[in-house]
């Protein structure tokens, strides 16, 4: 038997198959060993035949498999496929998210520990007529083992009792050490209530036309708080009970414990969980479980969509609208794509659940390529909150220069007062911006990229957001020596401190980047806020999504136009959504609900309709825009962005690609609707000069010219040490 073979081998050389003798008739899918040049490396099987292409004389022979099973089922395979031709990645670039990295070169392995235990078919009688009674500690150690109900880790034998004990009845035959595999379990003692809700007549009509229905895509518009959970719950009770299995995907690591807890208390053991946040052990025994078929519910992030579970019932993405769900690192990929490949392989339903849909998903529900359910109101029947607008070029004129308007501060005080809880948000992290000298204009930059460092004042440090870089913060202007040091726009650390002026005595959560860096610090940061240790949260758009907190009445937001002016076709869509998920967190029991919106522009469209909650009159207005200026969802962008330490190589290597993609767009010229060769906002990352093609084709266009433009690229791929990345419709134009 002849196996195909991918090796694991990230070079564009070697992105192809290769032949290998299997003698064993190692199964497809099955990681092995295999001579590779002079070298022995790791790969894949891809396929089986009888007859070979090449020479069967020069064929080697693969060396070993490395683990029990097949890791990559034949549904993964055909995915592997549809990748590699949409994304133009390499193959061996999609098998490595099928699997834990860890699981390559051997870095993770089965956590086992030794356990002692009485032998089997041994009285006590018997075991004491084997000890010598005056060995005091041997008789101590059987004495508690006969006692137990379970076997006993060795550790804690050897800590507790006699090692030398031990020994003595191991020898005599008394005990016997067995070794045990134990699984990593994530979030132990994490709890949710177990309660099973009645569904409201809007719920109810949502879950029976997805019941009802089988191999169909759905797009759940419902707003903050209709209760989409309790639809997702019954749906995978639903796959469960027909022995299928369900993908719930969610877009914030800070999200998982809180949807984990509560799928645990419905489902057990039955439910797993994968994202990024998780220890390595624990992950890859998650996964395995999953493989082995002992979870057939996995809920993670976008990762998690690679689950490799078989017989998929439902996939279910959460805040479908969120950009998190498009990967902009190598292997680039779209998550619904992915998805909505895996539904028809599997013929399973799909519920994209959102209370601000993305442009592109709506369009398609109202072109039928997703069936449009609509929930307009909260469960408990309770108004959204009240959106009050502030203009903040006033509060300059009447002499407020604080970052809280004179509202939001009696507004929080009111709360505060009451003993209710406040959720700010501000998309900025660390104290500033960036520090700059006031006599000549100096900005202290990433000697690596071209953004300025911000600075964090709880280390005392400027960081660079893109590669870590660490610099020491100005005293002194290094070009004119000038003392008068500029902060800039403020961040979430510095209105922590303004905060803490105005409620010495009210405990403040920040919730960041910085301050989730490690395991578990998201859900400690949530928990305290659930359990009133605090009451105010002040965060980034990790506190917009999903999060459920009954005391909540007051939601700020501090600076909306943040997103509003960035040059990206998104920033008008981004910013509607952030405002609407983040509003959504107050009011959500019986409490009304109060947000405050800080914007130097009060008049424009996103802040009136956002004030309204008006998803349809956004929608119609955004896609009237993007209609007439050709962006998604009525065309494709293709941008293709050249990196290299060099910047006059990635310039000469990206006019090679312009120039050879030309002509293609000149014998089309009605589908390629723009093409323009340019630097890329952001000119340096990581030391990396980075120019940038942008293209915009009809959808047509893209079906006829992706394979050719594709080519383009892979034939000046790793010219004079430049790489060469395409994406479709990125969602960071930076």
């Amino acid at each position: 038997m002849i196996a195909d073979v991918i090796v694991d081998i990230n070079h564009s050389n070697v992105d192809k198959v290769f032949e290998y003798l299997n003698p064993d008739n190692i199964p497809v899918g099955s990681r092995i060993y295999v001579p590779f040049g002079r070298q022995f490396i790791e790969g894949y099987i891809v396929g089986q035949k009888q007859t070979p292409i090449y020479d069967i004389s020069k064929l080697k022979p693969i060396s070993r498999p490395l683990d029990e099973i097949p890791v990559i089922s034949p549904e993964m395979l055909e995915l592997m496929q549809f990748m590699t031709k949409k994304y133009n990645i390499k193959m061996v670039d999609a098998l490595r998210l099928f699997i834990p990295a860890q699981m390559r070169g051997g870095r993770i392995k089965a956590l086992k520990k030794n356990f002692v235990r009485i032998r089997d078919g041994l009285t006590e009688s018997t075991v004491f007529d084997l000890i010598n009674p005056r060995a005091k500690s041997q008789i101590e150690l059987a004495e508690y083992l006969l006692s137990c109900e379970q076997d006993m880790e060795s550790a804690y034998i050897n800590t507790h009792f006699s090692p030398s004990a031990l020994k003595s009845l191991e020898q005599k035959g008394i005990v016997e050490i067995i070794s045990k595999e134990i699984k990593r379990t994530p979030y132990k003692g994490l709890e949710a209530e177990n309660e099973v809700f009645s569904l409201k007549p809007e719920q109810l009509t949502a879950y029976q036309k997805i019941k009802n229905s089988q191999d169909r895509p759905f797009l759940l518009h419902g707003v903050t708080g209709s209760g989409k959970t309790e639809i997702y719950i019954r749906c995978i009770n639903d796959c469960i009970n027909q022995e299928k299995t369900a993908i719930l995907l969610v877009p914030e690591i800070s999200l998982t414990p809180q949807v984990f807890a509560l799928f645990k208390s419905r489902f057990g053991t039955d439910v797993a969980i994968l994202h990024s946040g998780l220890s390595i052990g624990e992950r890859y025994d998650e996964w395995r479980r999953i493989i082995e078929g002992e979870a057939s519910i996995v809920i993670g992030a976008r990762s998690a969509i690679f689950a490799p579970l078989q017989n998929i019932g439902i996939i279910i993405i959460d805040e479908e609208h969120d950009p998190s769900y498009i990967s902009e690192s190598n292997p680039r990929y779209f998550t619904h794509e992915i998805a909505e490949f895996r539904r028809g392989y599997n013929k399973a339903n799909m519920i994209l659940g959102s209370a601000t849909p993305s442009i592109e998903s709506y369009y398609k529900a109202k072109n039928n390529e997703l069936e449009l359910i609509e929930m307009p109101n909260r469960i408990n029947q309770r108004p959204l909150p009240r959106i009050n607008i502030i203009d903040m070029t006033q509060e300059i004129r009447r002499g407020n220069n604080s970052f809280f308007s004179y509202e939001l501060i009696d507004q929080m005080k009111k709360v505060v007062s009451e003993g209710d809880q406040i959720i700010l948000f501000l998309n900025r992290r660390g104290y500033a911006s960036y520090q700059m000298c006031r006599s000549c204009g100096y900005v202290v930059k990433c000697p690596d990229c071209d953004v300025s460092m911000v600075y964090h004042r709880d280390e005392n440090i400027l960081k660079c957001h893109y590669c870590s870089s660490r610099s020491h913060v100005l005293n002194l202007c290094p070009q004119c020596e000038s003392e008068y040091i500029k902060q800039g726009a403020y961040g979430t650390q510095r209105v922590v401190e303004e905060l803490k002026k105005i409620f010495p005595d009210v405990t403040i959560l920040r919730m960041d980047n910085d301050t989730t860096r490690t395991k578990d610090a998201h859900l400690k940061i949530l928990k305290d806020f659930s359990e009133r240790k605090a009451q105010i949260l002040i965060g980034t758009q990790m506190v917009t999504k999903g999060h459920d907190f009954s005391d909540v009445t007051l939601v700020g937001i501090l600076d909306a136009d943040l997103s509003l002016y960035f040059s990206d076709y998104h920033s008008c869509e981004r910013t509607f959504q952030l405002i609407t998920q983040v509003s959504g967190r107050a009011g959500r029991d019986e409490k009304e609900g109060l947000v405050v919106l800080q914007t130097y522009s009060p008049k424009h469209y996103v802040y009136k309709l956002a004030q309204n909650y008006n998803y349809l009159g956004f929608y119609e207005k955004e896609a009237n825009i993007r209609k007439v200026t050709n962006y998604p969802p009525f065309s494709v962008i293709i941008r293709i962005l050249a990196c290299s330490e060099s910047e006059e190589n990635a310039i000469a290597v990206l006019k090679d690609i312009f120039d050879e993609i030309k002509p293609i767009a000149e014998q089309d010229k009605e589908d390629f609707l723009y093409m323009k060769a340019m630097k890329s906002p952001i000119k340096r990352i990581k030391k990396k000069y980075r120019v940038q093609i942008l293209m915009r084709l009809s959808t047509i266009g893209v079906d006829k010219n992706l394979d050719d433009i594709y080519n383009v690229i892979n034939k000046n791929n790793n010219k004079k040490d430049v790489l060469v990345y395409s994406e479709l419709n990125p969602q960071d134009l930076s």
